[in-house]
């Protein structure tokens, strides 16, 4: 199998956390260029202190982690401390990282990146806003037919909003950065709310991170103990979504998922419905597919490669 080497584009964020240890641990699918934060979940200094934490506990202090954009492309910065804790990472005590920020802007490693490796080789993974991905696209409009692939969550179509009622938050952060990527070219595949809300960390699953013993395992157990008291409670749910790490379990088992390949369009016009993804799910509006949209995951098959390569850290 031909390994996916990745840009991780994040905000940390318990889930990103979880997403960027599943790629760390699975090095015969997955080789990472280098993580790129972005302000989202938390801002900037805590996203970029938190990547770094991430790569330690993972026992990977030699990944290149870049500061990006610190706001979004027109709008202020919103963030989501109510859900992830005020340092974005709460839950755990993790040590603050001794590896070092990488000098240079998150933007100029995701051009440079991607004009010297060959075309088609390497794939972005946002994780949060899409503002370093845009920026990048609209400083060197050349890189972006050298992109292979987008695979990010953000959006929704039936699970429709979770920061207001017609936007998820990645995308609700940056409307203005995820219409450019959108309209970009680039082949995207997309895990929007409608997958991430039917991978829930029930109590059954987090007992089995907690199980593996080591300090990843037990980690990872902490941050969802944490961010699912607010998922339960607004949700009603048994358990919270684990949005970020279908991105890279998508990498891995691809066949885990199902969507289908539609138009889907940002709203950037509207403070109603700011953000909103419009997915063309019955293709309906006419409109060229310019992206997979994600509709279901096996989340029996999800949990079980999750706990299965948390246990290899």
């Amino acid at each position: 199998m031909e390994r996916h080497r990745i840009i991780i584009d994040t905000d940390p964020g318990q889930d990103d956390a979880v997403a960027i240890l599943l790629a760390l641990a699975s090095p015969e699918e997955i080789e990472v260029l280098g993580i790129t934060a972005v302000a989202g979940n938390v801002p900037l200094a805590l996203t970029a202190l938190n990547a770094r934490k991430v790569c330690e506990l993972a026992g990977r202090p030699d990944v290149k982690v870049f500061a990006g954009c610190d706001r979004p492309l027109g709008r202020e910065l919103v963030t989501a401390e109510h859900v992830h804790g005020k340092t974005g990472l709460d839950g755990p005590v993790l040590p603050d990282p001794e590896m070092p920020l990488q000098d240079g802007h998150a933007v100029d490693f995701i051009i440079d990146t991607l004009r010297r490796e060959p075309a088609g080789s390497v794939t972005l993974c946002p994780l949060g806003p899409l503002t370093n991905i845009a920026m990048a696209f609209e400083k060197a409009p050349d890189i972006m037919e050298r992109v292979r692939e987008i695979v990010l969550m953000g959006g929704a179509y039936f699970q429709v909003g979770n920061i207001t009622p017609a936007a998820e938050f990645n995308i609700f952060v940056d409307p203005q950065a995820a219409k450019i990527v959108f309209a970009s070219g680039v082949e995207i595949t997309v895990m929007p709310l409608d997958v991430t809300h039917k991978a829930l960390v029930t109590k059954a699953r987090n007992d089995a991170f907690r199980a593996i013993g080591n300090r990843v395992g037990v980690a990872v157990a902490e941050m969802t103990d944490f961010f699912e008291r607010f998922d339960k409670e607004k949700y009603g749910s048994e358990g919270a979504p684990l949005h970020d790490p279908c991105v890279t379990a998508y990498l891995i088992r691809p066949d885990l998922f199902a969507g289908r390949h539609i138009n889907v369009e940002i709203e950037t016009m509207s403070e109603l419905t700011m953000g909103m993804t419009v997915a063309d799910w019955w293709r309906v509006s006419g409109r060229a597919p310019n992206a997979t949209f994600m509709g279901d995951v096996d989340a029996d098959g999800f949990f079980t490669l999750l706990t299965e390569r948390l246990a290899r850290l």
